[in-house]
Protein backbone atom coordinates (compact mmCIF):
# COMPACT_ATOMS: atom_id res chain seq x y z
CA UNK A 1 0.00 0.00 0.00
CA UNK A 2 1.32 3.24 -0.92
CA UNK A 3 1.31 6.75 1.51
CA UNK A 4 -0.67 8.08 -1.23
CA UNK A 5 -3.73 5.44 -0.45
CA UNK A 6 -2.63 5.21 2.85
CA UNK A 7 -3.58 9.09 3.16
CA UNK A 8 -6.80 8.32 1.25
CA UNK A 9 -7.96 5.80 3.25
CA UNK A 10 -7.52 7.44 6.87
CA UNK A 11 -9.03 10.28 5.37
CA UNK A 12 -11.92 8.65 3.25
CA UNK A 13 -12.45 6.45 7.26
CA UNK A 14 -12.09 10.23 8.99
CA UNK A 15 -15.19 11.71 6.66
CA UNK A 16 -17.16 8.61 7.29
CA UNK A 17 -16.94 8.67 10.93
CA UNK A 18 -17.73 12.30 11.00
CA UNK A 19 -20.47 12.06 8.80
CA UNK A 20 -22.30 9.06 10.51
CA UNK A 21 -22.03 7.24 6.90
CA UNK A 22 -23.76 3.70 7.47
CA UNK A 23 -27.01 2.56 8.94
CA UNK A 24 -27.36 2.30 12.64
CA UNK A 25 -27.50 -1.36 12.58
CA UNK A 26 -24.20 -1.12 10.79
CA UNK A 27 -22.52 1.65 13.16
CA UNK A 28 -23.89 -0.90 16.43
CA UNK A 29 -22.61 -4.32 15.27
CA UNK A 30 -19.07 -2.47 14.79
CA UNK A 31 -19.86 -0.59 18.28
CA UNK A 32 -20.50 -4.15 20.26
CA UNK A 33 -16.71 -5.59 18.25
CA UNK A 34 -14.74 -2.98 19.57
CA UNK A 35 -15.98 -1.27 23.18
CA UNK A 36 -16.17 -2.53 26.48
CA UNK A 37 -19.60 -3.44 27.25
CA UNK A 38 -20.24 -0.85 30.49
CA UNK A 39 -23.11 0.91 29.08
CA UNK A 40 -24.78 -1.85 27.52
CA UNK A 41 -26.30 -1.34 24.06
CA UNK A 42 -26.52 1.56 22.66
CA UNK A 43 -29.99 2.99 22.72
CA UNK A 44 -29.29 4.81 19.04
CA UNK A 45 -26.36 6.21 16.63
CA UNK A 46 -26.11 9.94 17.05
CA UNK A 47 -24.90 12.03 14.01
CA UNK A 48 -25.53 15.20 14.69
CA UNK A 49 -27.11 17.80 16.72
CA UNK A 50 -28.58 21.65 16.47
CA UNK A 51 -29.39 23.31 19.93
CA UNK A 52 -31.96 20.88 21.40
CA UNK A 53 -32.50 18.92 18.65
CA UNK A 54 -30.01 15.46 17.48
CA UNK A 55 -30.57 13.10 14.59
CA UNK A 56 -29.12 9.38 14.15
CA UNK A 57 -27.79 7.57 11.99
CA UNK A 58 -30.91 6.77 9.93
CA UNK A 59 -31.72 10.33 9.70
CA UNK A 60 -34.38 10.23 12.60
CA UNK A 61 -35.26 13.58 14.68
CA UNK A 62 -35.14 13.80 18.42
CA UNK A 63 -35.64 16.11 20.98
CA UNK A 64 -33.01 15.78 23.63
CA UNK A 65 -34.58 16.52 26.76
CA UNK A 66 -31.47 15.11 29.04
CA UNK A 67 -28.85 17.04 27.53
CA UNK A 68 -26.10 14.08 27.67
CA UNK A 69 -27.17 14.03 31.26
CA UNK A 70 -27.74 17.67 32.15
CA UNK A 71 -23.68 18.51 30.37
CA UNK A 72 -25.25 20.21 27.09
CA UNK A 73 -26.09 23.69 28.33
CA UNK A 74 -26.58 25.26 25.57
CA UNK A 75 -27.47 22.41 23.54
CA UNK A 76 -25.47 20.58 20.51
CA UNK A 77 -23.20 22.81 17.80
CA UNK A 78 -23.61 26.50 19.73
CA UNK A 79 -22.40 29.03 17.45
CA UNK A 80 -20.51 30.72 20.16
CA UNK A 81 -19.33 27.86 21.80
CA UNK A 82 -17.78 26.05 18.56
CA UNK A 83 -16.53 29.14 16.99
CA UNK A 84 -14.50 29.78 20.45
CA UNK A 85 -13.19 26.01 21.38
CA UNK A 86 -12.22 26.14 17.26
CA UNK A 87 -10.30 29.19 17.30
CA UNK A 88 -8.86 28.50 20.71
CA UNK A 89 -7.34 25.18 19.75
CA UNK A 90 -6.43 26.87 16.50
CA UNK A 91 -4.46 28.90 18.81
CA UNK A 92 -3.05 26.86 21.69
CA UNK A 93 -4.77 23.09 22.28
CA UNK A 94 -2.37 22.12 25.28
CA UNK A 95 0.42 22.76 27.61
CA UNK A 96 0.58 20.85 30.86
CA UNK A 97 0.47 22.24 34.13
CA UNK A 98 3.63 23.27 34.05
CA UNK A 99 2.67 26.45 32.30
CA UNK A 100 -0.56 28.09 32.50
CA UNK A 101 -3.06 30.07 29.84
CA UNK A 102 -4.99 33.20 30.16
CA UNK A 103 -8.10 31.31 29.63
CA UNK A 104 -7.51 29.15 32.38
CA UNK A 105 -7.12 31.68 35.11
CA UNK A 106 -9.65 34.08 33.80
CA UNK A 107 -12.48 30.90 34.28
CA UNK A 108 -10.86 30.75 37.84
CA UNK A 109 -11.51 34.44 38.37
CA UNK A 110 -15.27 33.76 36.97
CA UNK A 111 -15.92 31.06 38.57
CA UNK A 112 -14.61 32.73 42.04
CA UNK A 113 -17.16 35.81 41.35
CA UNK A 114 -19.95 33.59 40.22
CA UNK A 115 -19.98 31.90 43.59
CA UNK A 116 -19.16 34.84 45.49
CA UNK A 117 -16.32 32.97 46.92
CA UNK A 118 -14.09 34.99 49.93
CA UNK A 119 -10.82 36.42 50.17
CA UNK A 120 -8.55 33.49 49.61
CA UNK A 121 -10.81 31.06 47.85
CA UNK A 122 -9.13 29.29 45.10
CA UNK A 123 -10.22 27.06 42.06
CA UNK A 124 -8.53 23.49 40.71
CA UNK A 125 -9.27 22.44 37.19
CA UNK A 126 -9.72 19.11 36.04
CA UNK A 127 -11.89 16.85 33.67
CA UNK A 128 -15.35 15.61 35.09
CA UNK A 129 -17.34 15.40 37.80
CA UNK A 130 -15.72 11.95 39.52
CA UNK A 131 -12.62 14.01 39.25
CA UNK A 132 -13.15 16.78 40.91
CA UNK A 133 -14.94 14.84 43.55
CA UNK A 134 -11.28 12.99 43.91
CA UNK A 135 -10.10 16.05 44.59
CA UNK A 136 -12.83 16.73 47.04
CA UNK A 137 -12.04 13.25 48.58
CA UNK A 138 -8.31 14.08 48.94
CA UNK A 139 -9.18 17.09 50.38
CA UNK A 140 -10.99 15.71 53.18
CA UNK A 141 -8.32 13.36 53.90
CA UNK A 142 -5.82 16.51 53.84
CA UNK A 143 -7.77 18.18 56.34
CA UNK A 144 -9.18 15.44 58.55
CA UNK A 145 -5.33 13.73 58.45
CA UNK A 146 -4.92 10.63 60.93
CA UNK A 147 -7.06 11.67 63.60
CA UNK A 148 -10.25 12.99 61.88
CA UNK A 149 -10.44 9.46 59.43
CA UNK A 150 -14.21 10.23 58.33
CA UNK A 151 -16.17 11.33 55.55
CA UNK A 152 -19.86 11.28 55.61
CA UNK A 153 -22.18 11.16 52.46
CA UNK A 154 -25.72 10.18 52.46
CA UNK A 155 -28.05 7.71 51.10
CA UNK A 156 -29.45 7.92 47.52
CA UNK A 157 -26.04 10.03 46.88
CA UNK A 158 -23.78 9.46 43.29
CA UNK A 159 -20.76 11.03 43.14
CA UNK A 160 -19.05 9.30 40.62
CA UNK A 161 -17.30 5.67 39.60
CA UNK A 162 -14.10 6.51 40.12
CA UNK A 163 -12.56 4.55 43.27
CA UNK A 164 -12.51 7.85 45.89
CA UNK A 165 -15.77 9.04 44.62
CA UNK A 166 -17.42 5.82 44.00
CA UNK A 167 -17.10 5.25 47.99
CA UNK A 168 -18.81 8.70 48.69
CA UNK A 169 -21.30 6.93 46.25
CA UNK A 170 -23.77 5.34 48.36
CA UNK A 171 -25.29 3.11 45.76
CA UNK A 172 -24.20 -1.06 46.66
CA UNK A 173 -24.54 -2.19 43.04
CA UNK A 174 -22.51 0.43 42.03
CA UNK A 175 -19.85 -0.25 44.64
CA UNK A 176 -19.89 -4.28 45.26
CA UNK A 177 -18.15 -5.33 42.52
CA UNK A 178 -15.00 -3.22 43.31
CA UNK A 179 -14.85 -3.69 47.11
CA UNK A 180 -12.70 -2.66 48.98
CA UNK A 181 -13.33 0.95 48.95
CA UNK A 182 -11.19 3.38 50.17
CA UNK A 183 -11.79 3.94 54.29
CA UNK A 184 -13.41 5.97 56.19
CA UNK A 185 -16.75 6.74 54.20
CA UNK A 186 -20.22 6.29 56.26
CA UNK A 187 -23.49 6.96 54.54
CA UNK A 188 -26.12 8.94 56.62
CA UNK A 189 -29.86 8.91 56.27
CA UNK A 190 -30.73 11.26 53.57
CA UNK A 191 -32.45 14.83 54.89
CA UNK A 192 -32.41 13.60 58.28
CA UNK A 193 -30.93 16.56 60.60
CA UNK A 194 -31.10 14.21 63.58
CA UNK A 195 -29.06 11.59 61.90
CA UNK A 196 -26.89 13.84 60.59
CA UNK A 197 -26.32 15.42 64.71
CA UNK A 198 -25.85 12.04 65.46
CA UNK A 199 -23.08 11.19 62.70
CA UNK A 200 -21.18 14.51 63.73
CA UNK A 201 -18.40 14.29 65.89
CA UNK A 202 -14.56 14.83 66.43
CA UNK A 203 -13.69 12.22 64.10
CA UNK A 204 -15.61 13.73 60.67
CA UNK A 205 -13.39 15.31 58.65
CA UNK A 206 -15.86 16.45 55.97
CA UNK A 207 -19.89 15.62 55.12
CA UNK A 208 -20.43 15.29 51.36
CA UNK A 209 -23.79 16.04 49.93
CA UNK A 210 -25.41 17.20 46.49
CA UNK A 211 -28.27 19.74 47.43
CA UNK A 212 -30.04 17.92 44.56
CA UNK A 213 -29.74 14.46 43.84
CA UNK A 214 -29.88 13.42 40.56
CA UNK A 215 -29.62 9.98 40.38
CA UNK A 216 -31.85 8.94 43.39
CA UNK A 217 -34.56 11.05 41.02
CA UNK A 218 -34.21 14.60 41.71
CA UNK A 219 -34.52 14.64 45.40
CA UNK A 220 -33.36 18.26 46.76
CA UNK A 221 -32.45 18.27 50.75
CA UNK A 222 -34.56 20.81 52.83
CA UNK A 223 -33.41 24.50 53.47
CA UNK A 224 -33.76 23.25 57.16
CA UNK A 225 -30.85 20.31 56.38
CA UNK A 226 -28.84 22.59 54.63
CA UNK A 227 -28.41 25.14 57.04
CA UNK A 228 -27.91 22.24 59.80
CA UNK A 229 -25.60 20.55 57.59
CA UNK A 230 -23.24 24.13 57.66
CA UNK A 231 -23.70 24.86 61.39
CA UNK A 232 -23.03 21.11 62.36
CA UNK A 233 -19.73 20.80 60.38
CA UNK A 234 -18.40 24.41 61.55
CA UNK A 235 -19.32 23.28 65.33
CA UNK A 236 -17.37 20.18 64.76
CA UNK A 237 -14.90 21.44 62.66
CA UNK A 238 -15.45 19.82 59.64
CA UNK A 239 -15.48 20.59 56.23
CA UNK A 240 -18.81 21.02 54.34
CA UNK A 241 -18.56 20.12 50.40
CA UNK A 242 -21.25 20.60 47.91
CA UNK A 243 -21.50 18.73 44.98
CA UNK A 244 -22.64 20.57 41.93
CA UNK A 245 -21.65 18.63 39.43
CA UNK A 246 -24.87 18.38 38.23
CA UNK A 247 -27.09 21.22 40.05
CA UNK A 248 -24.40 23.38 39.43
CA UNK A 249 -24.00 26.53 36.45
CA UNK A 250 -27.56 27.79 36.08
CA UNK A 251 -28.91 24.49 35.56
CA UNK A 252 -31.79 25.25 38.67
CA UNK A 253 -32.12 28.79 37.33
CA UNK A 254 -29.66 29.81 39.42
CA UNK A 255 -25.62 29.59 39.50
CA UNK A 256 -25.78 27.50 42.10
CA UNK A 257 -27.96 25.33 44.23
CA UNK A 258 -26.35 25.48 47.62
CA UNK A 259 -25.28 29.12 47.30
CA UNK A 260 -28.85 30.10 46.24
CA UNK A 261 -29.73 28.30 49.44
CA UNK A 262 -27.71 31.03 51.55
CA UNK A 263 -25.29 28.43 51.72
CA UNK A 264 -21.72 28.83 51.87
CA UNK A 265 -19.64 25.61 51.41
CA UNK A 266 -15.85 25.11 52.30
CA UNK A 267 -15.53 23.32 48.78
CA UNK A 268 -17.81 22.96 45.94
CA UNK A 269 -17.52 21.01 43.27
CA UNK A 270 -18.02 21.51 39.39
CA UNK A 271 -18.78 19.68 36.17
CA UNK A 272 -20.98 18.86 33.39
CA UNK A 273 -22.43 21.64 32.05
CA UNK A 274 -19.99 23.86 32.70
CA UNK A 275 -18.12 23.09 29.22
CA UNK A 276 -21.19 23.46 27.48
CA UNK A 277 -20.44 19.61 26.31
CA UNK A 278 -17.15 20.00 26.02
CA UNK A 279 -15.03 17.97 28.80
CA UNK A 280 -14.38 20.27 32.21
CA UNK A 281 -14.61 19.56 36.13
CA UNK A 282 -13.34 21.91 39.16
CA UNK A 283 -13.52 22.48 42.51
CA UNK A 284 -13.69 25.72 44.31
CA UNK A 285 -12.18 25.90 48.20
CA UNK A 286 -13.79 28.99 50.05
CA UNK A 287 -11.38 30.93 52.13
CA UNK A 288 -8.03 30.97 52.87
CA UNK A 289 -8.53 27.90 54.91
CA UNK A 290 -9.54 25.19 52.90
CA UNK A 291 -7.40 26.94 49.95
CA UNK A 292 -4.56 25.98 51.62
CA UNK A 293 -4.85 22.40 52.47
CA UNK A 294 -3.20 20.82 49.29
CA UNK A 295 -0.03 22.00 48.58
CA UNK A 296 2.46 21.76 45.62
CA UNK A 297 2.86 17.77 44.56
CA UNK A 298 -0.18 16.62 46.51
CA UNK A 299 -2.57 16.86 43.74
CA UNK A 300 -2.84 16.59 39.77
CA UNK A 301 -3.80 16.02 36.12
CA UNK A 302 -2.36 16.22 32.60
CA UNK A 303 -5.38 17.64 30.91
CA UNK A 304 -7.07 19.38 33.49
CA UNK A 305 -7.57 23.23 33.00
CA UNK A 306 -5.81 22.98 29.16
CA UNK A 307 -6.92 25.89 26.89
CA UNK A 308 -9.61 24.29 25.02
CA UNK A 309 -11.29 22.95 27.79
CA UNK A 310 -11.27 26.95 29.89
CA UNK A 311 -12.46 28.48 27.19
CA UNK A 312 -15.60 26.39 26.07
CA UNK A 313 -16.33 27.69 29.62
CA UNK A 314 -15.87 31.11 29.22
CA UNK A 315 -17.97 30.92 26.64
CA UNK A 316 -20.22 28.91 27.61
CA UNK A 317 -20.76 31.37 30.74
CA UNK A 318 -20.61 34.14 28.25
CA UNK A 319 -23.83 33.08 26.85
CA UNK A 320 -25.20 32.11 29.90
CA UNK A 321 -24.77 35.35 31.39
CA UNK A 322 -25.75 37.56 28.35
CA UNK A 323 -28.31 36.00 26.69
CA UNK A 324 -29.97 35.25 30.01
CA UNK A 325 -30.66 31.69 29.54
CA UNK A 326 -31.07 31.32 33.49
CA UNK A 327 -34.34 33.37 33.32
CA UNK A 328 -35.44 31.06 30.84
CA UNK A 329 -34.49 28.31 32.58
CA UNK A 330 -37.27 29.70 35.25
CA UNK A 331 -39.70 30.15 32.62
CA UNK A 332 -39.42 26.38 31.05
CA UNK A 333 -39.25 25.13 34.45
CA UNK A 334 -42.48 26.20 35.46
CA UNK A 335 -43.83 25.71 32.34
CA UNK A 336 -43.08 21.48 32.41
CA UNK A 337 -44.50 21.60 35.86
CA UNK A 338 -47.71 23.12 35.56
CA UNK A 339 -47.74 20.95 32.51
CA UNK A 340 -46.47 17.40 33.79
CA UNK A 341 -48.43 17.36 36.95
CA UNK A 342 -52.14 16.63 35.73
CA UNK A 343 -51.06 14.05 33.43
CA UNK A 344 -52.73 11.05 34.39
CA UNK A 345 -50.29 8.33 35.44
CA UNK A 346 -48.24 11.27 37.01
CA UNK A 347 -48.33 11.38 40.92
CA UNK A 348 -45.57 13.85 41.90
CA UNK A 349 -43.56 16.22 39.42
CA UNK A 350 -39.84 17.87 41.46
CA UNK A 351 -38.63 20.61 38.85
CA UNK A 352 -35.85 23.11 40.35
CA UNK A 353 -35.38 25.01 37.05
CA UNK A 354 -34.29 22.66 33.99
CA UNK A 355 -33.33 19.59 36.59
CA UNK A 356 -36.81 17.53 36.27
CA UNK A 357 -38.08 14.43 38.10
CA UNK A 358 -41.50 12.95 37.54
CA UNK A 359 -43.22 10.06 39.41
CA UNK A 360 -45.36 7.64 37.80
CA UNK A 361 -48.15 6.17 39.13
CA UNK A 362 -46.94 2.56 38.53
CA UNK A 363 -43.05 0.97 37.59
CA UNK A 364 -43.08 1.88 34.01
CA UNK A 365 -40.28 4.27 33.50
CA UNK A 366 -38.28 2.25 31.44
CA UNK A 367 -40.96 1.93 29.06
CA UNK A 368 -41.50 6.06 29.37
CA UNK A 369 -38.25 6.39 28.30
CA UNK A 370 -38.48 3.67 25.13
CA UNK A 371 -41.91 5.28 24.12
CA UNK A 372 -40.37 8.58 23.81
CA UNK A 373 -37.60 7.56 22.23
CA UNK A 374 -39.71 5.93 19.04
CA UNK A 375 -41.76 9.44 19.44
CA UNK A 376 -38.75 11.22 18.88
CA UNK A 377 -37.89 12.49 22.73
CA UNK A 378 -34.55 11.89 24.72
CA UNK A 379 -35.50 11.78 28.61
CA UNK A 380 -34.41 9.19 31.09
CA UNK A 381 -35.26 6.85 34.00
CA UNK A 382 -33.08 7.07 36.93
CA UNK A 383 -35.52 5.01 39.08
CA UNK A 384 -38.60 2.25 38.09
CA UNK A 385 -40.78 4.98 39.01
CA UNK A 386 -39.47 8.26 37.81
CA UNK A 387 -38.44 9.81 34.77
CA UNK A 388 -36.10 12.62 34.45
CA UNK A 389 -35.66 15.80 32.55
CA UNK A 390 -32.55 17.85 32.08
CA UNK A 391 -32.75 19.27 28.39
CA UNK A 392 -30.61 22.43 27.41
CA UNK A 393 -30.80 25.24 29.46
CA UNK A 394 -31.85 27.79 26.02
CA UNK A 395 -34.67 25.12 25.60
CA UNK A 396 -37.72 26.92 24.00
CA UNK A 397 -41.52 26.78 25.58
CA UNK A 398 -42.61 25.63 22.46
CA UNK A 399 -40.43 22.67 22.47
CA UNK A 400 -40.95 22.34 26.12
CA UNK A 401 -44.86 22.02 25.40
CA UNK A 402 -44.29 19.18 22.66
CA UNK A 403 -43.19 16.95 25.06
CA UNK A 404 -45.86 17.74 27.40
CA UNK A 405 -48.80 16.97 24.73
CA UNK A 406 -47.06 13.74 23.91
CA UNK A 407 -46.47 12.29 27.60
CA UNK A 408 -50.33 11.04 28.28
CA UNK A 409 -49.73 9.01 25.15
CA UNK A 410 -46.14 7.95 26.02
CA UNK A 411 -47.54 6.36 29.45
CA UNK A 412 -50.35 4.88 28.05
CA UNK A 413 -47.98 3.18 25.87
CA UNK A 414 -45.60 1.93 28.89
CA UNK A 415 -48.39 1.31 30.57
CA UNK A 416 -49.81 -1.25 28.18
CA UNK A 417 -46.55 -3.37 27.21
CA UNK A 418 -45.95 -3.62 30.98
CA UNK A 419 -49.81 -4.81 31.04
CA UNK A 420 -48.71 -7.49 28.10
CA UNK A 421 -45.53 -8.31 29.62
CA UNK A 422 -47.62 -9.78 32.75
CA UNK A 423 -50.34 -11.05 31.09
Amino acid sequence: MTEDKQTADLRNANAAAVTGTGTSAQWLARYSDSLMGVFGSPQRVLVRGAGALVWDADGKEYLDLLGGIAVNALGHAHPFVTSVITSQLATLGHVSNFFTSPTQIALAEKLLQLSQAPEGSKVFFANSGTEANEAAFKLARAHGGAARPTILALEGGFHGRTMGALAMTAKQAYREPFEPMPAGVRHIAFDDVDALRDAMDGTVAALVIEPIQGEAGVRPLSAEYLQAARELTREHGALLILDEVQTGVGRTGDWFAGIAAGITPDAMTLAKGLGGGFPIGAIITFGEGPSQLLSAGQHGTTFGGNPVATAAALATLHVLESAQVLANVRTVSEIFAQGIAPVDGVTEVRAFGLLIGFDLAAPVAAGVVSAALDAGFIVNAPRPNTVRLAPPLNLTAEQAQSFIAALPSLIATAVAAANLEGN
